[in-house]
């Protein structure tokens, strides 16, 4: 059973973690399975605040985050009226946490990320020389912060072998259906999907 750790923080976008979390935590539980993930949340403090307001309590933070099989970097924020930034247009620039990124990335066996998750990424320095996707938003500031990553705003998700991005919100969920395709073959994806009743798979 691989873990899956999913980074939260303050203004992130529900979907862009809980979708995911959906995926990967009743794969292979369908039948009366076991799993073959386990799933928790990781942040820089106990409690966060997700767009809208959703009161969230992380599983771990940064201090005993077990090391996790799989890291996914979720998406969320942007700019307030006065300019300043929020969501992940902060966190892209707290060093803590990029170097807790780069600490896990030489770690795990995949680093995921999810809409504007992708500026952790690039700010982290870690796609380098890769391809990405992210929010069709997100698109100029991408290429601000990642001048050396080819884009493909078009594609739901982008497979560099070990570094995995997707596009914005919804578009994690096709992204974990693929990573499980990946690692537990194209069926096992078809049974989850078809347990959420998520058609676009089916």
């Amino acid at each position: 059973m691989r873990t899956v750790a999913i980074f939260i923080f303050d203004d992130v976008e529900v979907l862009d973690f809980t979708g995911p979390f959906e995926i990967f935590g009743v794969t292979g539980k369908q039948n009366g399975g076991e799993g073959l993930f386990d799933v928790f949340t990781v942040a820089e403090k106990p409690k966060i605040a997700t767009r809208n307001n959703l009161i969230v309590e992380a599983t771990y933070t940064f201090e005993n985050c077990p090391t996790p099989d799989i890291l996914l970097i979720p998406g969320g924020g942007g700019f307030k009226p006065d300019g300043t930034p929020f969501g992940t247009r902060k966190e892209m620039n707290n060093q803590k946490l990029l170097d807790w990124v780069r600490e896990m990335n030489d770690k795990v066996e995949l680093l995921l990320s999810v809409c504007t998750g992708s500026l952790i990424l690039a700010k982290a320095g870690l796609l380098e020389g890769l391809s990405a996707t992210t929010h069709f938003k997100a698109v100029e500031q991408m290429r601000e912060a990642a001048p050396n990553t080819q884009l493909f705003p078009e594609k739901r998700w982008v497979d560099n072998g070990r570094i995995i991005l997707s596009a914005g919100v919804s578009a994690g969920i096709d992204m974990s259906l693929y990573v499980v395709s990946k690692l537990h073959g194209e069926a096992t994806a078809v049974d989850t999907a078809t347990y959420i009743q998520y058609d676009y798979w089916v």
